[in-house]
């Protein structure tokens, strides 16, 4: 799956680099090269995130599927329980 960025975000995310380049490198870069690297990091490191998102997703889905029991269990054969206030069925009557 390719990693598009929207023409805000790659503004912004360019912008940033070149910002961390003025505050952290001795020279500054450019706005052709700003671009050309975060194109690679898209490219090269992306994936990485992208799929670490998922995983992280996924697990979160496992685990709500996995309480959906919990949450959702309705106890079978409740009416005597109610009728007779909590006593349950009575022996010998049905």
């Amino acid at each position: 799956m390719s990693i598009e960025l929207n023409p805000e975000e790659r503004q912004a995310a360019v912008a940033s680099i070149e910002r961390w380049f003025r505050e952290h490198m001795e020279e500054p870069i450019g706005n052709v090269a700003a671009m050309g690297l975060l194109g690679f990091f898209v490219d090269e490191v992306g994936p990485c995130l992208y799929n670490r998102g998922v995983a992280d997703a996924q697990e979160r889905l496992h685990q709500r599927v996995d309480e959906v029991d919990i949450e959702l269990h309705a106890e079978p054969f409740g009416h005597w329980a109610k009728v007779d206030g909590g006593r349950g069925l009575r022996r010998g009557r049905t």
